[in-house]
């Protein structure tokens, strides 16, 4: 954990409020035999693309979009097959993210690229890192176990979660209670932002590579893992397991912060992946 960015943070418990997007194309990309809605600020900047959670869309980068353009990025969100504007994966074929993210790059003509990932867009992160570690610059990856399937990591992630869990409304389980209490009208923003995104539709989609433990120790790619400190998927004691296995890893604990760091603590969020993407470019 860098205490010092850590400590640097401002008060938590003020609302920030959510900064005018930059001029960004949108369309949707055929990717064969089905489609993906994106966006895309364009630019001669290094490419960085930006994987939603399982409760967001290429909507929910409200906080990141202006400010990592700014900073000089081609920043690209694309909701994955099952959300918002793109088509559902089918039954009887339904892929996998980190395949179709593949199409998509392609598509765009990017070369080696940056990617983050949150939460379940995590997964897909590190499923596509595994698969196509020469494409990227660095991986980031918040709130979210690597998509461990296997082995001690699995089995402590599984331990924690209730039986009741799917019963919880979402936003309780993934928004921090510092946030929620300090901020109802962001809760709401975030809420509607879900709703939109159309959760739920469509076949589940599958992960290429199985990850263990071991598997985590052939990732290369430069790697910076973050999560909340009351984040109840991912608490810092997985992420610390995962850290471990993960050569020259870096790890960022949020303070008074739930699943969604983006989101929750935005300034903090940004600042800590700006630098870690500053060293880690071509």
């Amino acid at each position: 954990m860098n205490n010092k960015l850590s400590a640097a943070q401002d008060d938590p418990l003020v609302p920030q409020p959510i900064p005018e997007q930059v001029a960004a194309r949108e369309g949707m990309a055929k990717l064969g035999d089905f489609s993906v809605g994106y966006w895309d600020t364009g630019g001669t900047g290094e490419p960085l693309v930006l994987l939603h959670p399982a409760s967001g869309s290429a909507l929910v980068w409200l906080y990141q979009q202006p400010v990592f353009a700014k900073a000089g990025y081609r920043v690209i969100a694309h909701s994955r097959r099952n959300y918002y504007n793109s088509d559902s994966a089918p039954a009887d074929n339904p892929g996998s993210g980190s395949a179709d993210l593949q199409r998509l790059v392609d598509y765009l003509k990017l070369d080696k690229f940056h990617l983050l990932g949150s939460a379940a867009g995590g997964s897909v992160a590190a499923d596509y890192a595994l698969s196509y570690p020469e494409r990227l610059l660095s991986l980031t990856i918040s709130s979210n176990n690597l998509a461990a399937a296997q082995g001690y990591i699995a089995e402590a992630a599984a331990s924690i979660k209730l039986a009741e869990w799917d019963e919880l409304p979402r936003w309780f389980r993934e928004i921090g209670p510092s946030y929620r209490a300090a901020n109802p009208a962001g809760v709401a923003k975030w809420d509607e932002l879900n709703r939109i995104s159309e959760t739920g539709r469509g076949a589940r989609q599958k992960f290429v590579n199985v990850v263990t433990p071991a598997k985590l120790a052939s990732l290369r790619v430069p790697t910076l893992l973050i999560t909340g400190a009351a984040d109840m998927f991912t608490p810092p004691s997985i992420m610390r397991l995962i850290a471990r296995h993960i050569p020259n890893a870096e790890m960022i604990v949020v303070p008074e912060c739930g699943h969604s760091p983006y989101w929750e603590e935005p300034e903090l969020f940004n600042r800590v992946v700006l630098d870690f993407l500053g060293r880690n470019s071509k």
